[in-house]
């Protein structure tokens, strides 16, 4: 059995552990876990760079990778305790972002400001115990290549973004949206299509 294994079979020791790891109470990891284990775990691309304001939760029982030439931009925040976080090659996370995973965005894409993608959710169902206490649940958001995500935008647990997707700014983004598509509003709706044959974006 490996130590990995061992540890998250026996609930003494994983309790012990996650002490190790991650201050009581405060849902970030300790600063040794920064500088000592992440670096080992994660990957940084050649000529990325995350601004020295990002609140930057990450944590080594996670992946966390940064493709070459990427930003995360100022009062960010990156959270892989719950799943990973994978972004692409020249990628710009703009200011304000919230990223709680498991998220994965590809290369060339842009994020504007005070987006949030969450690919986490609260239980709510039994009423006698507080959503905070309940289980967590998680869904894959996946956003393609290319794509350009306006400020302010929301985007829910398990939803995928298409190639070249573009995002109206504001909008609550709750389903799938497809490649080469503009779709905007709460909940958000597609409304122009890139038409190939044509050579130009058309009104659905």
């Amino acid at each position: 059995m490996s130590l990995i294994s061992k540890i998250k079979s026996d609930p003494k020791l994983k309790k012990v552990v996650l002490w190790m790891l991650i201050p009581s109470n405060e849902y970030r990891p300790r600063w040794w876990v920064k500088a000592f284990l992440n670096p080992f775990k994660h990957h940084r691309g050649r000529g990325s760079v995350i601004r020295s304001v990002t609140k930057t939760d990450l944590f080594p029982f996670r992946n966390f990778s940064l493709g070459c030439r990427s930003l995360i931009e100022s009062f960010s925040t990156l959270n892989n305790a719950v799943g990973d976080i994978i972004i692409g090659n020249d990628t710009i996370v703009g200011v304000g972002n919230v990223i709680i995973g498991p998220v994965q965005i590809g290369s060339y894409t842009m994020l504007a400001q005070n987006v949030v993608l969450s690919g986490m959710n609260h239980g709510y169902e039994d009423i006698k115990v507080p959503p905070i206490r309940q289980e967590i649940s998680t869904k894959q958001i996946t956003v393609g290549d290319n794509v350009w995500i306006a400020a302010n935008v929301t985007i829910t647990a398990g939803v995928q973004i298409g190639n070249h997707a573009i995002i109206g700014a504001g909008s609550v983004v709750t389903k799938d949206v497809p490649a080469y598509a503009v779709a905007v509003g709460n909940p958000a709706k597609v409304i122009k299509k890139y038409n190939f044959e044509l050579g130009k974006w058309e009104k659905t």
